[in-house]
């Protein structure tokens, strides 16, 4: 497993290990049998504005934006098992987004953080929101990987 971890304010460097316990902890929920590479970068608004209105074609900025390396081949769920090593992607975590969402939501700043690397992790492992039943899976993994209690 390695996670590239990189961070646009050096007090946040310590989620390294955070993220790559929920990585590992998703995988085993997940009973996923590969071996893990991906980026995870803290940016700020205007960065991933920027990306933001790139790739996606809007100008705002976002919480989270991750790009997977797997595309939706039937093969997907082969490399998934396959015990090898596999490129995942890369995560764009917004550090103002996530700090507005946590007040707005009434949690820690920790807790939304958390949520965003798994919410952003289940994409690369071609998980969806787009449909109200993709939607209710993922939101359930989510919640049973991150349940209220622990964070």
């Amino acid at each position: 497993m390695e996670l590239d971890f990189n961070s646009c304010d050096e007090s946040f460097n310590h989620y390294r290990e955070t993220y790559e316990k929920l990585l590992k902890k998703t995988l085993e929920h997940l009973a996923l049998n590969f071996n893990p590479f991906l980026s995870v970068t803290l940016v700020d608004n205007d960065f991933i504005q920027k990306i933001n209105c790139t790739y996606r074609h809007i100008d705002r900025p976002t919480d989270v934006i991750s790009f997977a390396f797997i595309d939706d081949s039937s093969d997907k769920d082969k490399v998934l098992h396959s015990g090898t090593n596999v490129v995942l992607g890369e995560i764009y975590i917004s550090l103002d987004q996530a700090k507005r969402q946590a007040q707005s939501y009434g949690h820690s700043l920790d807790r939304e953080l958390k949520f965003l690397f798994v919410h952003g992790l289940l994409h690369l492992l071609g998980y969806d929101h787009t449909t109200e039943k993709d939607e209710k899976v993922m939101f359930s993994l989510q919640d049973e990987i991150l349940p209220s209690g622990v964070l």
